[in-house]
């Protein structure tokens, strides 16, 4: 039987998918003049008139999920794409472009590698705890994680899918809670961007991270407990690898909205989204700014990911986003001058916020998280705004403590593991596997008596804040969740989220509520205002997420499980 694509959030909604990426061609394919297109369907299509309407604007589908209603299609037609918008079966089509530029080291991310040796502050003493780098972690101390596992440290059975650039399951820290049975990649290397595909199939191997910022969110949620390196927020559970990012860091639609069906069918209990989907930084429905075919394709991402989200939260996952690290209010955008970040060059846009989206993070059923310092200040980077944010979480600001010896301290920021692959690739780890001298304060290694070695390093952004948020939602499974019909483990997420906000540490906006960061060297497009009272603001949400509140206080007893 045909399915029809409806806008529905039931579990047979089909999930459509458009993305700048023809990811069913191997990415080191040879140049032929067939192009490579993603396909949407509209609400109320059968899946056999999409394919016919593919058909007659030229195209052949190469590969079809009936189940998401994602269509792969290859046409030699010029006008492929102008005749599928065309088409009042299908939203539109979008081909595999080059971009000829690789992304740059992360300005936010890795500031402070961008940052004067003698700039920099020094770190602040700390209490050591049960791992040997445990003592550098501050954000376990600020939500209470340390606390926390002495109650829960988390159940096997509980699953956390990192929708990311990988997992480095080499990593000593993460190999014992690597779940190998349910992680996919979904990300075939794009030459453009990646560089040489490491394997024939451009398909790297599932526990590999060539990109190295999965590894470092899944160390955050979920690094053993084991005695060794560091811990994560729910040393216990296991993490499941969901690549659907390129080693480059872009995330485009297709593998996304794949991860997001897999993880729904797959049952996971959480998912974290430390990123937003190229190559629009916002998608909007109609700007005028934007051509035809792209308002068509922003169109289709804003469909496809709208269904995605709520096809995973419909089968049991909590799904929790990273705000962004724009400085900006989500709900008043200012100007996007940074899209579209591949395929074409940007220009300047006006966000309207009732048209245009920040996706995942403004979509249905996403906990949205802002990051703070270790001061508990809002960072500078974070995105905010009472519009989207639901909690704030421990994502480090290496610009935290003006005015004392911790100012641009890299312990400001968030360590957790990283690939020694990348590392070396990066310059920090030579040949050998030795830190470089200039890195001994931002890089380090821990070795087993085996000659078994696992490396971490400082990161920080909404990227690193999501993932104390995603450990804090495993706890709460772990805690309370209840043996399923079908002899799965889990909790509702509607009531993962309810917990998680009753249990946050409630902040106030600060006084002035206007911050600014001229101290920190930011100029007036960092200024921020906090709106909102003491329950919930702009900059905290509900509040600080804290592990040991979670854990400790009972589920309200109308809580469905």
């Amino acid at each position: 039987m045909s399915k029809r694509f409806t806008a529905g959030a039931v579990a047979t909604a089909a999930v459509l998918a458009l993305t700048v990426t023809g990811l069913s061609v191997p990415a080191g394919a040879a140049p032929s003049s067939s192009r490579t297109f993603t396909v949407v369907a509209e609400d109320g299509t059968t899946a056999d008139a999409a394919v016919a309407a593919i058909k007659a604007a030229g195209g052949t589908v190469v590969s079809r999920t009936d189940d998401v209603g994602m269509f792969q299609v290859t046409s030699d037609r010029a006008d492929f794409a102008a005749k599928a918008i065309a088409s009042p079966a299908l939203i539109g089509a979008a081909e595999q472009k080059a971009i000829g530029r690789k992304p740059k080291l992360d300005r936010v991310e890795q500031e402070n590698l961008l940052a004067a040796a003698a700039q920099k502050g020094t770190a602040a003493k700390r209490v050591k705890k049960m791992d040997p780098l445990d003592e550098k972690l501050w954000g376990l101390d600020m939500i209470r994680a340390d606390q926390a596992r002495k109650i829960e440290p988390g159940d096997r059975r509980v699953t956390v899918g990192v929708l990311d650039t990988g997992l480095d399951a080499s990593n000593p820290d993460i190999a014992p809670n690597f779940n190998w049975a349910l992680s996919r990649n979904f990300a075939p290397d794009i030459v453009d961007i990646d560089g040489a595909c490491e394997v024939p199939s451009c398909l790297d191997a599932v526990g590999t991270d060539d990109g190295g910022h999965g590894t470092h969110v899944g160390g955050t949620i979920g690094a053993a407990a084991n005695g060794f390196g560091l811990s994560g927020v729910a040393p216990n559970v296991s993490l499941v690898e969901l690549k659907g990012g390129q080693d480059s860091g872009y995330f485009f639609l297709d593998p996304v909205v794949q991860s997001l069906v897999h993880a729904g069918r797959s049952g996971l209990d959480v998912v974290n989204m430390s990123f937003y989907v190229d190559p629009w930084l916002y998608n909007c429905t109609a700007n005028p700014a934007d051509s035809p075919e792209d308002q068509a394709e922003q169109r289709a991402i804003i469909k496809a990911m709208k269904r995605a989200l709520n096809f995973a939260h419909n089968r049991g996952v909590t799904l929790v986003g990273a705000l962004g690290n724009n400085h900006e209010d989500l709900g008043a955008p200012r100007t996007d001058t940074s899209s579209p970040d591949y395929g074409a060059d940007p220009y300047p846009r006006e966000i309207d916020n009732e048209s245009c989206w920040d996706l995942p993070a403004e979509g249905p059923n996403v906990i949205g998280v802002s990051a703070v310092g270790p001061s508990g200040k809002k960072s500078d980077y974070s995105n905010y705004g009472t519009e989207q944010i639901s909690v704030a979480a421990p994502g480090g600001w290496f610009r935290d403590g003006f005015g004392t010896d911790t100012y641009r301290a890299d312990a400001n920021m968030i360590l957790s593991a990283y690939p020694k692959k990348v590392l070396q690739e990066e310059g920090s780890v030579d040949e050998q596997g030795n830190i470089l001298p200039e890195f001994a304060e931002s890089v380090f290694k821990e070795c087993k008596a085996n000659g078994e070695c696992g490396y971490y390093t400082y990161l920080q952004g909404t990227s690193m804040a999501a993932p104390h948020a995603s450990g804090v939602a495993a706890l709460i499974v772990s805690r309370y969740g209840k043996v399923e019909r079908r002899g799965g483990f889990g909790l509702n997420p509607d009531v993962v989220e309810q917990h998680l906000y009753r249990t946050a540490a409630e902040h106030a906006c600060p006084e002035p509520r206007l911050q600014q960061y001229r101290n920190e060297g930011r100029d007036e497009t960092y200024d921020a205002y906090c709106a909102g009272g003491l329950n919930f603001n702009g900059f905290y949400g509900y509040g600080i997420v804290d592990a040991y509140a979670a854990v400790k206080t009972p589920l309200k007893p109308n809580a469905r499980p």
